[in-house]
């Protein structure tokens, strides 16, 4: 049954309907292995394995009625195979807090619509996961759930927002989840827990039915995606989230990975990435240049800007709320000065991120100007990329400075999660592949960017890496019992 925890969601549902497995099974594995990790990783926040056992049991009831009826390819693609839920997503009769006191007992009554999706695809959710505070912080920790961990390493982060999922599914308890990215918030945890995640071209998936939704623009810059131990799943789940949109989703099996021209930037500007970073990045090129592509380098100084575009970009959105008004109902900042002294006498619903982004989330409306002029780079920065990249072209670029760190040691410096959030300035497609364990045995990985619309090419590229370097490593727990 150990060899369950390995397989993609693809191939769990392909021998679920052929009858060599049964959703029972598979469900009970996964299940098993959550009750072994989540007491250490603390990833699933709120549980439903009892309906989950429920669903799985149906599942294979439905698999044998088709058998008989000899309508096998008619049914749901995922049909039976269980999966995770970041509970900032809407989820009929589950919390959806994400990590603020204020709203814990709040129940919502429909799924959002990515939700929906997943589960007429079959899908069976475990459970919904973890999430930073608001969603708003790469560090999975909030007041209402406390602290997730990191499976290869439970004293380091498992990045955020979509922390809880990226753990989860990094931890082998869930073949994938659904996340959610305005700066790197899938990327980062998949990164960070050494598996797959894809944030997508503006409009392909809806980003409808999530606490804090968006508002104005954001919508160009958020993304709602799937985290997966296997790349072949990225495409199929995809289509699944994006409904009758699938078809702005160009085919995988048609791109000719020895075609492609990969991209490096002469010199990394928006991050200062170690050794590791940089080796991860030089390994993804070295594989995909092995395959016969073509490799360019390229300098890009708006890069060095990269934090300011972001910042720039989202205040421009034209959001209807801030985080300051979700945190304390109001845009002054008296009750975040306030805040911080029950912060130092730990009296605080709050954590410290947040409080520290609700006092200085507005400052760039203090200097208009300049936010125009930053925007108005970051459009320029966008459409230089795009020009570098056109329709066959692929930036790789590490994620993060380093692997995953050692918990709240991510403040300080606080903005290295930059060359992820620059992305969504650019309202880029970006795929977040791992590319094989460190030395200390923590995940590395690189980003795979492209042309905005070009998923197709960055999910090639991901299949064709995860191919050469291995992808996803199973990871010992630390204090769970090992299968």
């Amino acid at each position: 049954m150990s060899d369950l925890l390995h397989l993609s969601a693809v191939q769990l549902a392909s021998r679920i309907r052929s009858g060599e497995l049964t959703s029972v099974q598979v469900v009970e594995a996964h299940i098993e292995r959550l009750r072994q990790v989540n007491p250490i990783i603390n990833a699933v926040v709120v549980e439903r394995v009892a309906d989950a056992r429920v669903e799985a049991a149906a599942a294979d009831r439905e698999i044998a009625a088709a058998r008989a009826a000899g309508t096998l390819e008619q049914l749901p693609p995922f049909l039976g195979v269980p999966c995770t839920i970041k509970e900032s997503f809407h989820f009929a009769g589950m919390p959806n807090t994400s990590g603020l006191v204020s709203r814990v007992g709040l129940k919502v009554a429909e799924d959002a619509p990515t939700v929906a999706r997943l589960r007429a695809a079959g899908a069976i959710p475990l459970g919904v996961t973890n999430t930073s505070e608001v969603c708003m912080w790469m560090e999975s920790y909030n007041q209402v759930y406390g602290l997730s961990r990191n499976p290869y390493d439970p004293s380091r982060t498992v990045g955020g927002s979509s922390g809880g999922e990226g753990a989860i599914v990094g931890s082998a308890a869930s073949p994938f989840g659904l996340g959610g990215d305005v700066g790197g918030s899938i990327r980062m945890p998949a990164f960070f827990n050494g598996v797959f995640g894809h944030k997508c071209s503006p409009g392909l998936v809806p980003n409808e039915g999530q606490f804090p939704g968006p508002s104005g623009d954001i919508d160009r810059h958020l993304s709602t995606g799937p985290l997966c131990r296997r790349a072949e799943d990225l495409e199929p789940l995809l289509r699944v989230l994006a409904g009758e949109g699938a078809n702005q989703l160009k085919s995988v099996a048609d791109v000719d990975v020895s075609r492609l021209r990969v991209v490096q930037f002469a010199r990394e500007l928006a991050i200062s990435p170690d050794a590791d970073q940089l080796g991860a990045r030089d390994r993804a090129v070295q594989a995909l240049m092995v395959r016969g592509a073509r490799v360019e380098a390229v300098h890009l100084p708006l890069m060095a800007k990269a934090r300011d575009l972001w910042s720039a970009m989202l205040a421009t959105a034209g959001s209807e709320l801030t985080f300051a008004d979700h945190l304390f109902g109001t845009r002054s900042p008296i009750p975040a000065f306030k805040e911080f002294g029950k912060l130092a006498l730990k009296r605080s619903d709050h954590t410290f991120p947040l409080v520290v982004l609700a006092l200085f989330e507005r400052l760039p409306e203090l200097t208009p100007a300049r936010t125009a002029k930053l925007r108005a780079q970051a459009l320029t920065l966008k459409a230089q990329l795009e020009d570098v990249l056109g329709d066959d072209g692929v930036l790789i670029t590490p994620t993060y400075p380093t692997v995953a760190p050692k918990h709240h040691k991510a403040l300080l410096p606080p903005f290295n999660f930059v060359n992820c959030a620059v992305f969504n300035a650019l309202s880029l497609p970006v795929t977040a592949v791992p590319t094989c364990l460190n030395a200390a045995g923590v995940p590395t990985g690189v980003q795979v960017v492209a042309k905005e619309g070009n998923d197709h090419l960055t999910l090639a590229a991901a299949l064709a890496l995860e191919a050469a370097l291995g992808g996803w490593a199973y990871p010992v727990v630390q204090g769970a019992l090992a299968r």
